[in-house]
């Protein structure tokens, strides 16, 4: 008799991700994860959210505007370490759709710093969940300056 035993949710906590807290939008999406990731520019964070039933659309896959907002979140955080934490803003943002994200998978953001000027910070990022790209995002931040 075959197992039809569901093979076990993966554990993000287990493998050294972190809770993302956040009180506002993000709060209200997630919960995001986090976890330490060290670049060639320094210390950074990686992120990554698994798919819940909130976040499926009327097909019953993830809806795009939460890998979006996935995105967002996850390329601005990355420029704003490698931008030494200065306040910024998203300027554009491009998101190409690759495959569909299932309820229950786990997508992770890998995000690079494509450029930097001295006013501006290009981005470019995968979501991932394993080894399938599910989306291609690149944008662009605009550095408001220290406070």
């Amino acid at each position: 008799m075959p197992d039809t035993t569901p093979p076990a949710a993966f554990d993000p906590a287990a493998a050294g991700w972190e809770p993302y807290r956040d009180e506002g939008f993000i709060g209200l999406v997630g919960p995001f994860w986090s976890r330490p990731k060290k670049t060639d520019m320094g210390d950074s964070v990686e992120y990554a959210f698994t798919a819940a039933p909130k976040h499926h659309n009327r097909r019953g896959v993830v809806q795009g505007g939460m890998l979006m907002t996935f995105a967002d979140r996850s390329m601005g955080m990355t420029c704003w370490y490698a931008n030494e934490r200065q306040p910024q803003a998203t300027v554009q943002l491009d998101m190409h759709f690759i495959d569909a994200v299932q309820v229950g998978e786990f997508v992770e953001a890998k995000c690079t710093v494509v450029r930097r000027t001295r006013s501006l910070v290009f981005m470019a990022g995968e979501l991932v969940v394993g080894a399938r790209i599910v989306a291609r995002a690149y944008g662009v931040w605009k550095t408001l300056g220290k406070r």
